[in-house]
């Protein structure tokens, strides 16, 4: 079993392109936490202020480590979050079928 976290962003039309920018960035420095397995970042093809984050931890406790990090505080928090005119994130302990 994991921990998985989906999470769905929308930029605001002027900032989506930062975003994207900014992405790659936290999904690097969290792949490098040892509890991360998985972190995956998606741009839609048609609507372009919209994004799709799939993260994968072996326990939820790896995922609050992962939030008390400094990447995710100064990215995620400091700079993506302001950027967002939505976001919507879920998480859960999941198996495959």
């Amino acid at each position: 079993m994991s921990y998985q976290v989906i999470a769905q962003y929308r930029a605001r039309p002027d900032t989506a392109d930062q975003v994207a920018e900014l992405l790659p960035r936290l999904a690097a420095a969290s792949r490098t936490e040892a509890g991360c397995q998985a972190y995956t970042v998606n741009r839609d093809l048609e609507d372009t202020a919209r994004f799709v984050i799939v993260e994968t931890y072996r326990t939820a406790e790896d995922l609050a480590t992962h939030r008390e990090t400094e990447h995710f505080n100064e990215i995620a928090v400091g700079q993506i979050i302001p950027l967002l005119a939505h976001r919507e994130v879920s998480a859960g302990q999941l198996d495959p079928v």
